[in-house]
């Protein structure tokens, strides 16, 4: 196993190779699949960190003296400054695994109190796996989608906040629309995998190319589908709906809570309501579940702390519906977690006549949530209990998603 590898680099002391130690790290990593690796530094040693599937797992505890050498063998591999201890620094690099192929690391370096942290994200091309289908999109969602995307212009809007899956949603989107009769252009902050077929551009601040001033240039190059990784301010917004107003479909994603407060947010950002009206297609609302271990699930009996907590964001009726609920035991094949693999809890807010209606007068989120609603959009938390009925994920995971 790769885990008695880095015990065994560990324990060759004077004979350690940190080379074989930082790859044996990795690849473990990958193993254990996991989409971050934390190094960080404490007074007597150092704490590995593992993300999987989403939470951050204690891994391994390495001596200190072993601390400086790793960081300089990720910088080194990562082409950055091995004599720089005082300021973060940003890199990536690619390493091949036996057995694996290449596996793309992201890496951010930073001073801290005990010396310099190190987090690398794996970019594998596992991404490159990820199917409409496997997203785990409701019927109704996934045919709003489909009407959404097969329109020739417009913006589709994944919104979320960090690490709620909004880039992989519109990468699986981009992989059904990728046809040779389009041209396809990227802008983004980073590059999470790439997409043959498909431009993409990385974006750059030190050269000037912002999300803004590369949206510019793409649409000089013709195309018919521009994805942006992310609205943050109002130029780029702005440039974002003239280039829908003009033939193109894009594609976005901005950081906001739900579906519904997307359309209050472009109003924050000085976009005109009669223009948001007329060029949103589709704002999808996403967060990510731990789904249960297929090899040790089981059902489970409601406690009524997850019944208060539920009552909270549901009325009786509804939660009279749900009465049979899963977990996992805990087994080797998922660690003892109970959980494997992560699926996503979505809302598909649809721009239908009541919602444009809405947008021209001004309305909050909530208004525009409950006419949604009312014309049929299944919430997050609907989605997700759905999900937990369907024996995929737990109730806790639901709430703990919520409530974040």
């Amino acid at each position: 196993m790769p885990k008695t590898k880095i015990e065994e680099e560990l324990e060759k002391g004077a004979e350690l190779s940190i080379i074989g130690l930082v790859d044996s790290l990795i690849e473990h990593a990958y193993t254990a699949r996991a989409s971050d690796i934390h190094i960080d530094p404490e007074e007597k040693r150092v704490r590995v960190r593992l993300r999987i599937d989403g939470v951050l797992h204690d891994s391994f505890i390495f001596p200190n003296e072993v601390h400086s050498e790793i960081i300089t063998r990720i910088k080194v591999l990562s082409g950055l400054r091995t004599d720089e201890h005082q300021a973060a620094q940003d890199g990536r690099f690619r390493i091949p695994l036996k057995k694996i192929g290449p596996v793309d690391v992201r890496v951010s370096i930073a001073p801290t109190y005990y010396g310099e942290n190190a987090v690398m994200r794996l970019l594998a091309e596992r991404g490159e796996k990820i199917t409409f289908n496997s997203l785990g999109f409701n019927p109704r969602d996934r045919l709003k989608i489909e009407q959404a995307i097969k329109k020739p212009y417009g913006m589709v809007l994944a919104t979320g906040p960090t690490g709620s899956g909004k880039t992989t949603s519109l990468y699986t989107l981009i992989k059904i629309l990728k046809t040779p009769e389009v041209s396809i252009i990227t802008i983004e902050d980073p590059i999470e995998y790439s997409i043959e077929g498909v431009d993409q551009i990385q974006v750059n601040p030190r050269t000037g190319l912002t999300f803004a001033s590369g949206l510019r240039s793409i649409l000089r190059q013709d195309p018919n589908i521009i994805m942006v990784g992310e609205i943050r301010d109002e130029e780029t917004a702005r440039i974002a709906v003239n280039a829908s107003l003009t033939g193109h479909l894009l594609l976005s994603t901005l950081h906001t809570n739900d579906a519904p407060t997307t359309l209050p947010r472009l109003l924050d950002m000085k976009i005109e309501p009669f223009l948001i009206a007329s060029t949103v297609n589709i704002a999808i609302g996403q967060r990510l579940v731990r789904k249960i271990c297929s090899t040790c699930k089981t059902k489970k009996a409601v406690t009524m702390d997850e019944l208060k907590s539920l009552s909270e964001v549901l009325p009786p009726e509804t939660l009279a519906e749900y009465k049979e609920f899963y977990k996992g035991a805990g087994c080797g094949e998922c660690n003892q977690s109970g959980y494997k693999g992560r699926i996503g809890i979505y809302e598909v807010l649809e721009m239908d006549d009541a919602v444009r209606a809405a947008v021209l007068r001004k309305a909050d989120a909530s208004e525009i949530r409950e006419i949604a609603v009312k014309n049929g959009m299944t919430t997050m938390i609907k989605d997700g209990l759905e999900k937990v009925m369907a024996g995929v994920t737990t109730i806790e995971e639901i709430l703990r998603v919520i409530h974040e």
